[in-house]
């Protein structure tokens, strides 16, 4: 990190001020000092995140250390990180009762912790660097590409930005993304496939949310499984996730009910709409106790549509690069969408700063992020996608019921550590398999992704 008082070697616009965007700003604010000068858009007046809970990761932590924040960050999670880290899987479509399958004790997540999303966010506003000015209220609309190379951004309140470096980390309506994939080109991108890459698509799942303090269900019903523990109460073709937050004083609960036959389907209405209790508790009128219990204790309950991103063949061209959601919006089956955009920003802001990157050769610098992240985030993005069908599948197993519960909580195991283990060496591997690539394209003087 230069501390001279020399101009910025260039300018960084990130779109977004959500976990993607403030992680990246953070990133390099601390490895490039005031070398790099970054405007942080955001659409809203304020920095705020939507949805309640988050799941932090092995990997997303160990980005966490290497920024300096891993002690602020854990201290307010649910629990200290500890071996013990995992979930209850329970057998709940059962109105009489159901029981634990079992508690699964990650070998590879005992690092990780679950928290608020807006307690994350908070701590990361403190940590924006000096280098780092805040715009509110600045909704991109499109941008485009000077024969300077510069990039002109255009915001709804017909307002207007020049930058060297576009980001989007503008989730998963990223009009970063739709623009990209409108200008790129058909030597590049058929044309017929731009609205595959630029539209979400809809999982055919809805979503039920709430978050309540664990002292509410601790007065209904003492003994609950749900007040101190993650538990997944799964059932026929429906599931609930529930885990405590705000070092324990709250609990998240996200209750999930797909239909397989409407997935892709145009989805009608708001995405995100205010529910009545009466509506989450008929969706499990069939669910054991434990997990009606829960439910009962739902306050201002909301109904989301799941929706993801189509696999991109790209995430960066040119002088422009997506993160986050933005990039790969995914499932939140797994709890690794957060995760995934921490990994992004860090890998991304570690080039980015880097002495050897250059305004010259940037496209090689997001070329290196691309390589190491756009395919471990598919593999993880489709892990998502595989494990409800898992958990949904033990509740319809015929023949001996004991022994192929026994052959699919093994497959669970599988799939739950595999995306942690997957890349070997975490996010800190990937920055220097993508720093070595950088080294190598700067020595040699090739400019692989370079516009046409």
């Amino acid at each position: 990190m230069s501390l001279s008082s020399d101009p910025p070697k260039f300018r960084v616009a990130i779109c977004g001020a959500g976990i993607a965007g403030l992680f990246l700003a953070i990133t390099i604010g601390q490895f490039a000092g005031r070398d790099i000068h970054i405007d942080l858009y955001e659409a809203r007046d304020a920095v705020t995140t939507a949805g309640a809970g988050v799941g932090i990761s092995r990997r997303a932590a160990e980005v966490m250390v290497e920024l300096g924040l891993y002690e602020k960050i854990s201290h307010i999670s649910a629990s200290p990180p500890s071996s013990s880290y995992g979930r209850r899987m329970r057998k709940s479509d059962a109105p009489n009762g159901g029981f634990e399958w079992f508690h699964y004790i990650s070998k590879t997540l005992k690092q990780g912790f679950n928290m608020h999303r807006q307690e994350l966010v908070d701590i990361l506003k403190q940590s924006i660097p000096s280098s780092c000015t805040m715009h509110f209220n600045k909704r991109l609309t499109k941008y485009e590409k000077q024969s300077s190379g510069s990039l002109v951004l255009y915001f709804a309140d017909d307002s207007t930005s020049i930058t060297d470096i576009l980001v989007g980390a503008d989730g998963i309506h990223s009009p970063v993304r739709k623009t990209l994939f409108e200008t790129i080109g058909p030597d590049i991108i058929d044309p017929s496939k731009i609205r595959h890459y630029s539209d979400p698509s809809w999982t055919g799942t809805l979503v039920y949310r709430s978050i309540f303090p664990a002292e509410k269900l601790l007065k209904l019903d003492p003994n609950n499984v749900a007040v101190k523990d993650f538990v997944m109460f799964c059932g026929r073709g429906k599931h609930i996730v529930s885990y405590p937050v705000s070092r324990g004083t709250l609990i998240n609960v996200v209750a999930y009910v797909p239909d397989e036959q409407k997935i892709g389907m145009p989805f009608e209405g708001h995405w995100v709409s205010a529910v009545s209790q009466e509506e989450v508790m008929k969706a499990y009128q069939d669910f054991e106790p434990n997990a009606k219990r829960v439910l009962d204790c739902f306050e201002n309950p909301s109904r989301w549509a799941l929706h993801v991103l189509n696999d991109l063949p790209l995430f960066t061209w040119d002088r422009v690069a997506l993160i986050g959601d933005a990039a790969h919006a995914m499932t939140s089956h797994l709890a690794a969408g957060a995760g995934q955009a921490i990994e992004d920003a860090f890998v991304l802001g570690r080039l980015l700063a880097h002495p050897l990157t250059t305004l010259d050769n940037v496209p090689t610098a997001l070329k290196a992020y691309q390589d190491v992240r756009l395919s471990f985030t598919r593999f993880v993005a489709r892990q998502s996608e595989r494990t409800p069908r898992l958990m949904y599948d033990f509740c319809a197993l015929e023949g001996n019921e004991q022994e192929e519960m026994e052959i699919l909580k093994e497959k669970i195991v599988d799939l739950l550590e595999s995306w942690v283990s997957e890349g070997e060496g975490g996010a800190v591997a990937e920055w220097v398999k993508a720093e070595r690539q950088l080294q190598e394209g700067s020595y040699s003087g090739r400019c692989e992704n370079s516009a046409t």
